[in-house]
């Protein structure tokens, strides 16, 4: 599959410093200097949750996203991070160098702007920058330096889930966790492709050199003349898009077994490595082959199965997106009328502000408000959700698609 729309996967840039929202500090503010904004900022760790959520059986799970965008993206991430935020959950945003350090100094204090960010100790922002290409091993090892990233803030999560900029729910965080609450903490979604041609594609077993790894340009990758194929390990693929435990998570950072470590040798010179990585590393490891479940929870229009780019999505689409067990869809482009329509309609949320839960005194749009404070500023329970008809309808599919797993083969095979 390929996601050359994705905008997260796109850009190269050159390394820059990490920005931790809750100390970024403007120095002098906003100044225009030779038609060019001048930011200064400081910077030091990133911050831990103020308040940790409850666990154990019955409670709602903690998911921890990484969002990450390029140029001109940070309004994006902005969005979609109200979109998709509760106290319970941890947060990592990241623009790459194809964006200014404007941008991503502007993104940095709009989440310290925001009193629910700073009360939660959440939200995280890393300004870090490499060049990614989106076919190459410079894009697994962003989503690995990711997720290593968020062991090192908390490792009290169950899932990481990667979204791009151009991602946006199709439901609550309330129905989400709730779907989400009594399934096996060790399950990692993966959608393995039922396409059995996928692997004679010529690129597959091509030897590809990825220069994003040394230069600090985004930069194409190179295809080599020569060809293998492994017969010490089969190669498994499918969608890019995983939903993946912690346990395994720190399976493939931390590298105990060398298998996720080999694997990564090798696909350091294998086009669309997120394609196979995850897949084929569970594949090959005992110890976590059993636990997949074949679903992404995407909703993504490809054009054809194995290549070409998803389909923007439009309100032409929403009748069939909302009626599906999605809880992602992608991609949806910057001020089309489709992110108004699922505000309104699906999430209930306010022009700029966060979506309602069981955790905020907040109760829908038309909620009465006090000044400039709105009432879902008022925190309550974030031990507790309240899920809708989205939720405990993905609950149980999910459920049953658990239950089928232990009767159906792997997908392993």
């Amino acid at each position: 599959m390929r996601m050359s729309k994705i905008s997260s996967w796109l850009s190269g840039y050159r390394p820059w410093m990490v920005v931790c929202a809750t100390t970024l500090v403007l120095l002098g503010g906003l100044s225009r200097s030779n038609n060019q904004y001048e930011i200064s900022v400081t910077t030091s760790k990133f911050q831990k949750p103020a308040r940790l959520p409850y666990k154990g059986y019955g409670y709602p799970p903690v998911l921890a996203y990484w969002i990450c965008g390029t140029n001109g993206d940070s309004k994006k991430i902005l969005r979609l991070l109200k979109a998709i935020y509760h106290p319970r959950n941890q947060y990592l945003l990241q623009l790459d160098a194809g964006s200014s350090e404007y941008e991503r100094a502007e993104l940095a204090v709009s989440v310290e702007s925001e009193s629910v960010f700073q009360g939660f100790g959440n939200v995280n922002v890393e300004g870090q920058s490499y060049a990614v290409n989106r076919m190459g091993s410079s894009a697994l090892a962003a989503t690995l330096h990711a997720a290593a990233l968020l062991l090192k803030i908390n490792t009290d999560w169950d899932w990481f889930i990667t979204l791009s900029a151009s991602d946006y729910p199709l439901m609550s965080q309330d129905d989400l966790l709730h779907a989400f609450t009594f399934l096996p903490r060790d399950l990692n979604f993966i959608d393995y492709t039922s396409n059995a041609g996928w692997k004679e594609r010529e690129e597959i077993n091509r030897i590809v050199v990825d220069p994003n790894l040394y230069y600090q340009m985004n930069t194409p990758i190179y295809y080599a003349v020569e060809t293998r194929k492994p017969d010490a390990f089969k190669i498994f693929g499918g969608s890019p898009w995983v939903i993946l435990s912690r346990f395994f998570m720190e399976y493939c950072v931390q590298g105990w077994d060398n298998i996720p470590r080999k694997l990564l040798m090798y696909f350091t010179n294998v086009a669309y490595p997120l394609e196979t990585y995850f897949h084929t590393v569970i594949c090959s490891s005992p110890e976590f082959q059993n636990t997949t479940l074949a679903y992404d929870l995407r909703y993504i229009i490809w054009r054809t199965p194995t290549q070409g780019e998803p389909e923007n999505l439009s309100t032409s689409h929403y009748d069939e997106m909302v009626a599906s067990e999605a809880a992602f869809a992608q991609p949806i482009d910057e001020g089309d009328p489709l992110l108004n329509k699922i505000d309104e309609d699906v999430l209930n949320r306010l022009p700029h502000k966060i979506v309602p839960g069981s955790w905020s005194i907040c109760q829908g749009r038309n909620d009465s408000m006090t000044g400039e404070q709105e009432l879902c500023s008022t925190w309550g329970d974030i031990d507790a959700v309240k899920p809708g008809p989205k939720g405990i309808k993905l609950a149980a599919l999910l459920s049953k698609l658990a239950a089928e797993r232990r009767l159906t083969p792997s997908q392993c095979h």
